[in-house]
Parts: structure tokens; sequence; C-alpha cells
């Protein structure tokens, strides 16, 4: 019943929309799906790595020294505004704005729903300020590497880590399979 609710809602945004833009929004948000599959394949790496090499307080100086340039890059490359968000943020730069918000509290409830949250993304075209944008979210499942640094009961190196790199962080406490967060990219149109 969920799926023919949902496909039901889409066929009426895409009636509203009009075809031309329902097929944009079709083909921008296939085109982000692949961006974020590479980027975040990318990301995973390269904790990983820091991982093995380290430990989690290794990964903690990667993600700090090189995620915001990865995602520059991805922006770049992509013409777009790339990025990482969540309802309990780690780094101040990727504090949700409100449209944000309110997807992350969307995924949370499809995911209550019982959807696999592996599966749940965001695609819209939206107007601010008198302009159009291309606007779509990927949820971030916390997956067992995760927990080490998002998880309960830290190390105390990887806590007090946490503190010098992350004064403000509330990216604790999540467990396996909650959404951690979302990937966000907007694009003018």
């Amino acid at each position: 019943m969920r799926k023919r609710i949902g496909l039901a809602l889409l066929l009426g945004s895409f009636l509203v929309m009009g075809q031309g833009q329902a097929k944009d929004l079709q083909s921008q948000t296939q085109e982000s799906r692949k961006i974020i599959k590479g980027f975040g394949g990318n990301l995973k790496k390269t904790l990983v790595k820091a991982m093995k090499a380290g430990g989690p307080v290794a990964a903690i100086e990667a993600c700090n020294l090189q995620a915001m340039p990865m995602t520059q890059e991805v922006a770049l490359k992509n013409n777009m505004k790339v990025g990482r968000t969540s309802l309990k943020i780690r780094n101040y730069q990727n504090n949700p704005d409100v449209w944000e918000r309110e997807i992350l509290h969307s995924f949370e409830q499809r995911q209550a729903n019982g959807e696999n949250p592996k599966k749940i993304d965001h695609a819209e075209i939206v107007t601010e300020n008198g302009k159009q944008y291309f606007r779509y979210m990927k949820a971030i499942p916390t997956g067992k590497p995760c927990l080490s640094c998002h998880g309960d009961n830290l190390k105390p190196a990887l806590s007090n880590k946490l503190t010098e790199k992350y004064p403000y962080d509330q990216a604790l406490g999540y467990k396996l399979g909650e959404i951690r967060g979302a990937f966000t990219l907007i694009r003018a149109l």
C-alpha cells in the first residue's frame, strides 16, 4: 500500500510539474545517485585506510583534513554544492538548512515506517529567492565501522581527539543501522 501511495504522489507531482520538468528531475536524480555513490565510496575508502593504519583516532584526523577538500573537488567537478549534514552534526560547517532539516526528519520517519535506510533518498525542484534549484539528499546509515567514532563508550584517546577537532560535536550515540545523516546536493537550474 505504501508503495502505491508513494507512486501516486510521484505521478501527481509529475503532472503538476509538466513532462519536461519531471524528466529533468528524473535525470538529475539518477546523476546525483552516481555522484554520491562515487563520493561516498571515496570518502569511505579514505576513512577505512586511515582506520587500518592508525585506528579511530587516525580516521578522525583523516576526516578532519580530507573530507572538506574531497567535498569541494566533487562540487567543482559537477558544478553543484555538495555536502554532508545531520540532525546531530559533528562539524558546525555541516549544519542543515531548513529544507535539509525537514528532509532529515522525513528520512527518520521513513525508516521508522520500515524503509531500508540504504535506499532512502529524496529529490525535488525548489524555488528559493525566485530561482529554481534541483535539491537531492541521500541517507547515510550507520554501519559497523561508523560506531567506532559515532557510537557510545568511546575510548578516552578518541574522545579527546574529537573534542580537539570538533569542540561542538553532537554526532555520538548512534546505533547500528540508524540514519546518521545525509549527503546533500544543490544545483541551480
